[in-house]
């Protein structure tokens, strides 16, 4: 989770392209049903900065957000799961961030937490009381050690383990942990599933601030942290033995919902490329920038960003956010402006890091309509374009068999207008660094 002041260019649409080896590997996986928060609504670019400002900001803190330019996707925003927690389960549902590592729901105990949201769905609020098999996490156990850098000092005979998450917006989130169980589909057949369940410690959250109180009409039932860190769901299951630690997802930018399974993809074939070592996030090596046939000249280091190295790939994030270096000769490049207005949809966000260096960041709005896999195992990222409509083939390690993983949760579609939006595509090289 950043803590620094930043802030960037967005970049309304792009498309980009990975250019680097094959690399694959195999063992159990599941399945995530995946919903598009904002399918079929109406959404100015201003709204999806005002989302980014909220939800984005629980990794980037300290954010200016002054505005410009022109633009309208419609229809856009977060995507979020559904998956259940206890004994007997209940169903939360739960923004997919790859950006953050915790995973959190709206504890019984809060009162400032939202209990119903104008997206459709039903909220619930956690209570352990209500699970046969939800355990607290108490301040001395290795977990709550591992997750605060040490014993806590004020940590007593049974007192729970607290969490507390400050965002960049002054929103915040704090409670403590539970273990319990989660509920989630293992795919069995072609396009079938069975349940399957594994133990997750997550947070509980009884105080909410700001855009995660009760004030958020758009609310979810949490976060479902699909980030690095050994505290995310993915590896808590994977040191079980539960799953393979690996993930894919395709979020359908048409329709709304799409694809996310954990565990090998086999079909679509995939390029990868090495994640960059030591940095908290998805970060990959963007080396050049083309516009139709031509590349930008740049040197590598403008995608550097102090000590938090290369792009930042986070489905958290709505928009994609340019340096001003590569975002002025890219406008400059393939915009076109008439009566002071650029027919594409540019915004100068005016943010910047603390060290005077932008931060280069592909949020969902580039991510959507590809194929993004994530094999933490080897440390590689890869991505392509696809139909995340259709299915895709995963292996199961257990029979050596592979299966149809399809989509889920399609909604009503949402559509640029083409009248008022060009798509430009943005193709981003990814390095293979030998010696990373």
């Amino acid at each position: 989770m950043f803590r620094w002041i930043g802030s960037y260019y967005s970049l309304q649409l792009i498309s980009f392209l990975v250019v680097s080896s094959a690399i694959s590997s195999a063992r159990s996986w599941g399945v995530i049903n995946v919903k598009y928060k904002f399918a079929g609504s109406q959404r100015s670019l201003f709204d999806l900065k005002d989302h980014d400002s909220r939800r984005q900001l629980r990794i980037l803190a300290g954010v200016d957000l002054p505005l410009g330019g022109s633009g309208r996707p419609d229809g856009l925003g977060l995507y979020y799961a559904k998956i259940g927690i206890g004994t007997p389960p209940k169903d939360y549902y739960l923004q997919v961030d790859t950006g953050s590592d915790l995973m959190w729901v709206n504890c019984i105990q809060c009162k400032e937490c939202p209990k119903r949201s104008s997206l459709g769905i039903d909220l619930t609020l956690y209570d352990i009381k209500d699970s046969a098999t939800g355990q607290l996490v108490s301040c001395d156990q290795e977990f709550c050690h591992a997750i605060n850098g040490g014993p806590l000092a004020t940590c007593t005979a049974n007192m729970s383990c607290p969490y507390l998450e400050i965002y960049g917006d002054g929103s915040s989130t704090a409670g403590y942990f539970i273990k319990d169980i989660v509920l989630y589909d293992r795919v069995s057949g072609d396009l079938e599933t069975s349940s399957a369940n594994g133990s997750v410690i997550f947070g509980c959250g009884t105080t909410q601030s700001g855009n995660l109180d009760s004030s958020n009409e758009e609310a979810l039932d949490g976060i479902l942290g699909f980030g690095k860190s050994n505290s995310s769901m993915i590896s808590q299951l994977a040191s079980s033995g539960k799953v393979k630690k690996m993930f894919a997802h395709c979020l359908d930018g048409v329709n709304g919902g799409g694809i996310f399974a954990i565990g090998h993809v086999v079909q679509p074939k995939v390029n990868m490329t090495p994640l960059v070592p030591n940095q908290p996030h998805y970060n990959v090596n963007m080396t050049a920038v083309q516009v139709g046939l031509d590349f930008l000249n740049f040197t590598t280091d403008v995608f550097e960003s102090g000590d938090r190295k290369g792009t930042i790939i986070d489905s958290g994030t709505t928009l994609a956010y340019l340096p001003d270096m590569i975002y002025e000769p890219l406008v400059n490049k393939g915009g076109f402006m008439q009566n002071g207005l650029w027919c594409i949809g540019w915004q100068n966000s005016g943010m910047q890091s603390r060290d005077q260096k932008n931060i280069t960041l592909l949020g969902d709005l580039v991510l959507s309509n590809k194929l993004v896999v994530y094999d933490l195992e080897n440390q590689t990222i890869g991505w392509t374009e696809y139909n995340c409509s259709s299915s895709i083939q995963v292996l199961d390690e257990r029979t050596g068999t592979v299966h149809l993983v399809g989509s889920h949760y399609i909604s009503s579609a949402c559509h640029l207008n083409a009248q008022f939006i060009m798509i430009w595509f943005l193709l981003a090289t990814l390095l293979h660094y030998s010696n990373c």
